[in-house]
C-alpha cells in the first residue's frame, strides 16, 4: 500500500492515476468526501478524509502502508508541522519507504515554502527512515496560462526579465511513480528535476504567442494581485502566511534567476523532458475541448 497526500491536489491528480495503472494499492488523503468520491471512482483503494495538521491523521495515514509519497500543502501555515508529524508517525509505524516532493534549491531559505521544506528535509534525514527526496523546479501549470488563453494576457508576480526553469507536473509524476515502485534503485537519493530551458517571462511569452498564433501581452503583478487571483478576492490581512509567502517570491524572482538543469530529469525519465511549447501545445488542445465556443484571448 502506497500512500499519497494532498491526493487531490496538482501532483495528487496526476499521480494516483499512473499508480492504479501500474497496479499498486493507494491509500489517499484528502480533506473532503467530494475529493474523496472522485478518488474512489478513479480505483483509489482507500481513502482517508482528515486534516494532515491533527497527529491522530497522520497516525492513521501511515499504519500498513509500506511507502509514503508526501506532498506539502505550500500555502498551509501548518505545513512544516504536518511534514515532520508524518515523518515521525511513518518511523513508528514502520513505513519502508518515505518519498518527499521538496522543492529545487530549497537552502534558498529567504523563500518561505523553500525554508519549510528545507527543515522537513533535514528532519527526515535525520529519522532513519528510508528516504527519496524530489525537488521540482516551477511547475508548468493550467492556472498560469488561462489568462493567457482567456484574455491574450499572461501574467508574473516578479520580474519578466528573470530567467526560471520549468517542469511539468506530468513529468513529475512519472518520476515519483517510478521511484515509489522501485524504491530499492532510489533510496538515499535526492533528485533535482527541472526540464529544459531557462526562460524570461518574455520569452514564455513568445512561446505562447506561437502556438496560439495571436500576439501575448506580458505583464508583471505584484505579489497582492496574485494573492486575489488565488483566493478570490480577499484581504491579504487575512491570509498572512500566504501574503508573506508570495511576497518572498516576488522579491527573490525579481533580483535572482531560479534555474535548475534537466540532466537527472532526463535520465530519470529515459526520455526527453516536456518542452514548454509542448506543454502549451497540450493545455491549449485542452482548454479548446472545455471551451469549444471560445476563441483563444476571449472568454468563455
Amino acid at each position: 500500500m502506497i500512500l499519497v497526500t494532498a491526493a487531490a491536489g496538482n501532483q495528487g491528480r496526476q499521480l494516483i492515476p499512473k499508480l492504479v495503472r501500474s497496479g499498486e494499492q493507494v491509500r489517499a488523503c484528502v480533506q473532503s468526501e467530494a475529493s474523496a468520491r472522485r478518488l474512489r471512482s478513479a480505483g483509489v483503494s482507500e481513502v482517508l478524509i482528515g486534516d494532515l495538521g491533527d497527529p491522530r491523521v497522520q497516525v492513521e495515514a501511515v499504519r500498513g502502508v509500506r511507502s509514503v509519497y508526501h506532498v506539502g500543502p505550500t500555502a498551509h501555515p501548518l505545513e512544516r508541522r504536518m511534514g515532520m508529524g508524518l515523518v515521525d508517525a511513518a518511523r513508528e509505524a514502520g513505513v519502508g519507504h518515505f518519498v518527499f516532493s521538496s522543492v529545487l534549491h530549497a537552502i534558498t531559505t529567504d523563500l518561505v515554502q523553500h525554508e519549510i521544506k528545507r527543515d522537513v528535509e533535514e528532519h527526515l534525514l535525520s529519522s532513519g527512515l528510508e528516504f527519496t527526496i524530489l525537488q521540482p523546479s516551477n511547475y508548468m501549470l493550467p492556472l498560469k496560462l488561462k489568462p493567457a488563453f482567456e484574455r491574450g494576457v499572461f501574467e508574473l508576480s516578479w520580474s519578466l526579465s528573470r530567467r526560471q526553469s520549468l517542469v511539468d507536473l506530468a513529468d513529475v509524476a512519472d518520476v515519483a511513480r517510478l521511484v515509489l515502485t522501485d524504491a530499492a534503485a532510489h533510496v538515499g537519493a535526492t533528485y533535482e528535476l527541472a526540464g529544459p530551458g531557462r526562460y524570461t517571462a518574455h520569452e514564455l511569452g513568445a512561446i505562447i504567442s506561437s502556438v496560439l498564433g495571436q500576439p501575448i501581452e506580458v505583464r508583471e503583478i505584484d505579489a497582492d494581485t496574485y494573492l486575489a487571483a488565488w483566493f478570490g478576492d480577499a484581504d491579504p490581512a487575512a491570509f498572512p502566511h500566504q501574503a508573506r509567502m508570495l511576497r518572498a517570491i516576488s522579491t527573490r524572482y525579481s533580483s535572482h534567476d531560479f534555474v535548475g538543469n534537466p540532466n537527472v530529469l532526463n535520465w530519470l525519465l529515459r526520455r526527453a523532458p516536456t518542452t514548454f511549447e509542448q506543454y502549451v501545445r497540450r493545455e491549449l488542445e485542452q482548454f479548446r475541448t472545455d471551451n469549444p465556443t471560445a476563441a483563444p484571448g476571449e472568454s468563455p
